[in-house]
């Protein structure tokens, strides 16, 4: 797998998003602005992309989010790259905290990786999300 980080929203990003947050999971608000100012993960397997997420800074914090991984790469470790890309990014532009806002069925992946569950379950478009929070050390 070839991980690469874009400074624009790339079109495989947005059709892996697309595909999983839109048409599997009924979400309607997907591109914001925030687009614009994220840098955009994309996971390559050969030609096809495979998964991604986002990466953008602010409150103190990096955050990472939309992390989407297509049904065929799902349970291959290929979300772990995703978010080691993200946190490695975060790591070289000076950052030691991550945060994300996960989907509560995804929680427990979240975990296994580090990150702590902080505050209360909230609705994002009607499904359970959660803020989780994660320290992150020198590479």
């Amino acid at each position: 797998m070839e991980y690469k980080v874009y400074t624009t929203l790339p079109e495989a990003a947005r059709q892996i998003r697309e595909a999983v947050f839109i048409r599997e999971q009924g979400f309607s608000l997907e591109f914001d602005e925030t687009d614009h100012q994220a840098v955009h993960i994309v996971a390559w397997d050969g030609q096809q992309p495979a998964g991604t997420c986002r990466v953008y800074s602010g409150e103190g914090c990096f955050h990472i989010g939309r992390v989407a991984v297509l049904p065929p790469y799902r349970g291959t470790g290929l979300g772990r790259g995703l978010m080691e890309q993200a946190e490695a990014y975060i790591r070289s532009a000076g950052g030691t905290l991550a945060e994300l806002s996960g989907q509560v069925q995804a929680a427990g992946f979240y975990q296994k990786l580090g990150y702590t569950p902080l505050g209360e379950v909230y609705p994002d478009e009607g499904c359970p999300h959660i803020r989780m929070q994660k320290q992150l050390t020198e590479a």
